[in-house]
C-alpha cells in the first residue's frame, strides 16, 4: 500500500457523505466516489434494499455511474474512494474497470479482500494491477458503521426516512383495545418498514383466525370479535396494513400498490407459519385477502367473509363504491371519526375517535388517499388478474368451510354485491344477515364471532 495523498482525506469525506445518505435510506452506510484528474466524476452509496439488487454495493453504483459519465467502461486514470474495504465482487469489478487506484477507509475483517480476508489486488497473475491505499479516515468510517448497527441493536425497527410512525401515545387507553403490540420489519417486501399486528392465543390452538381490515380502518375494527374468538379456543392474528393503524406510513401515495400489499401479507403469513387458518375479511381485507389462499391452500380451513368483493376488472364496480371513491377524491381529509359515527350510531364518541388515532395529520394519511383509486377497475389494472385467478380458485378449487355475514345497511358493498360474491364461493351457505349493520360489519361483531365459532368448530 502506498502513502496517502494530501487530497485523500478530502475525497474520503465526500464518500462518507454518501455513506450517511445510505444510512438515512435504511441501507448499510457505505459510500464511494470516483475521481479523475482531481475531479469527482461519479458517486455511489449502498442500495441493495432499495433496488432489490444484491450487486448494488456503493462501489458498483459508483463504477456504473463513472462509466456512463466518461463514456467508457475502462476507467483508466481514475481513483475510487470507498468508506469500507471492498468485497470480492466489488474488487473484481474495480480490476475489470482498470482503475489506477483504490482508497478505502475502514477494514472489513469478514469480507474485505484488499488485505483482510485475502488480498485480491496483490495477485501477480492478474492482467491488471491496481494500487491500493487503506486506512484513510478509518476511525471515522468505522464510526458510521458502529452507529448504524448500534441503533439497530437498540431499536430493531428503526423508522425509514420516507415514512412516518404514529406516536405510541395516540394508542393509549383506547376503548376495549387492551392487547399488546407485535412488530415485524425484516420481511423482504417491507424494505425496513415496520408492520404491526395483534397475536393473541397460542400457536397450539386448533384454529387461527386471521383478521384483515379495510380502509380507513385498522385492527381496532376487530375488538368486538377477538374476545369471543379467543374464548372459543382460537388464536387471533390481526395485522395493520402498511399505512394504517400502528404500522409505518409511507409519506408518498405512490408507495401503495395492490400487488405490494398482497406480497407483504403473503410473507407475513409465511413468517408466522400460520396453519389451520380461518380467513376473516372485510372491505380491502377481502380485496387483498381473497387472493391469498390460492398460493398455499393447505394453510386454510375456512373463510369468514363480510361486506367486500373481488375486483376482477371484467365486471363493473358497484355504484356505491364509485360514489365512495368520488367522495374520497373530493374530500381527501375527511374525518374518519365522523365516518364511523354516521354509519354506526351505537358507537360511543371515544370509539369513533379511536379510528382516527393512527392519523394525527395529513402526512399520515397517504394510504387513505391512495387506496380508493387502487381498487382494480380495468382488466389490466394491478391486482385484476390476481383477482380473476382468485375467483376461479374460490369457485372451483376451494375445499374449506365458508361463512358469509352481510351488513344490510351498507351502501358501498352491501347485499347485492355480496350475493354476487357468494355465487363464486364453492359451498358457501346462506349468509348471516345483519339488518342494522352497515359497511363496518365488525361493529356488530359479537354475534358474528359466536356464529363463526360454532360454524368452524363443528367442521
Amino acid at each position: 500500500m502506498s502513502v496517502s495523498l494530501p487530497a485523500d482525506e478530502a475525497f474520503m469525506r465526500l464518500a462518507m457523505d454518501e455513506a450517511r445518505a445510505a444510512a438515512q435510506a435504511g441501507e448499510v452506510p457505505v459510500g464511494a466516489i470516483v475521481v479523475k484528474d482531481g475531479r469527482v466524476v461519479a458517486t455511489g452509496r449502498n442500495a441493495p434494499i432499495e433496488g432489490h439488487d444484491p450487486t448494488a454495493h456503493a462501489e458498483i453504483v459508483a463504477l456504473r455511474a463513472a462509466a456512463r459519465a466518461l463514456g467508457n467502461y475502462r476507467l483508466d486514470g481514475c481513483t475510487l474512494y470507498v468508506t469500507l474495504e471492498p468485497c470480492a465482487m466489488c474488487s473484481g469489478a474495480m480490476l475489470h474497470a482498470r482503475l489506477a487506484r483504490v482508497v478505502f477507509g475502514a477494514t472489513d475483517p469478514k469480507t474485505g479482500v484488499a488485505g483482510s480476508v485475502l488480498d485480491l489486488f496483490a495477485q501477480p497473475r492478474l492482467n491488471h494491477q491496481t494500487e491500493v491505499q487503506g486506512g484513510v479516515l478509518a476511525d471515522d468510517c468505522a464510526g458510521l458503521l458502529r452507529e448504524f448497527f448500534k441503533e439497530r441493536r437498540v431499536n430493531p425497527h428503526p423508522l425509514r426516512e420516507n415514512a412516518l410512525r404514529t406516536p405510541d401515545e395516540r394508542f393509549e387507553a383506547l376503548p376495549d383495545y387492551p392487547w399488546r403490540p407485535h412488530y415485524v420489519s425484516d420481511l423482504t417486501s417491507l424494505d425496513g418498514l415496520r408492520l404491526h399486528y395483534l397475536d393473541e392465543g397460542g400457536a397450539q390452538e386448533p384454529i387461527t383466525w386471521l383478521c384483515l381490515h379495510g380502509n380507513p380502518a385498522w385492527s381496532y375494527l376487530y375488538r368486538k370479535m377477538i374476545p369471543t374468538l379467543l374464548a372459543g379456543g382460537g388464536r387471533v392474528v390481526a395485522p395493520d396494513l402498511i399505512g394504517f393503524g400502528r404500522s409505518d406510513k409511507p409519506k408518498k401515495e405512490g408507495a401503495h400498490r395492490f400487488s405490494w400489499h398482497r406480497q407483504v401479507l403473503l410473507e407475513f403469513i409465511e413468517r408466522l407459519d400460520l396453519q389451520n387458518v380461518v380467513l376473516v375479511v372485510q372491505d380491502w381485507g377481502g380485496l387483498l385477502g381473497l387472493t391469498l389462499p390460492m398460493e398455499s391452500p393447505a394453510r386454510y380451513r375456512g373463510l369468514l367473509v363480510m361486506n367486500t368483493t373481488l375486483a376482477t376488472g371484467d365486471a363493473p364496480l358497484s355504484p356505491g363504491f364509485l360514489a365512495w371513491r368520488d367522495m374520497c377524491a373530493q374530500n381527501p381529509d375527511f374525518s374518519v371519526a365522523r365516518l364511523f359515527a354516521r354509519g354506526n350510531p351505537q358507537m360511543s364518541p371515544a370509539e369513533c375517535e379511536a379510528y382516527e388515532a393512527p392519523f394525527p395529520d395529513r402526512g399520515h394519511r397517504a394510504a387513505l388517499r391512495a387506496f380508493p383509486a387502487l381498487v382494480p377497475e380495468h382488466a389490466d389494472d394491478d391486482g385484476a388478474a390476481l383477482s380473476r385467478q382468485a375467483r376461479d380458485f374460490w369457485q372451483h378449487d376451494w375445499q374449506g368451510q365458508s361463512l358469509m355475514a352481510i351488513g344490510q345497511q351498507d351502501p358501498v358493498l352491501g347485499e347485492p354485491v355480496m350475493r354476487g360474491l357468494q355465487a363464486h364461493i364453492r359451498g358457501c351457505p346462506e349468509p348471516l344477515l345483519l339488518p342494522q349493520a352497515g359497511h363496518f360489519v365488525q361493529e356488530h361483531g359479537e354475534a358474528i364471532a359466536q356464529a363463526a365459532v360454532r360454524h368452524f368448530s363443528t367442521g
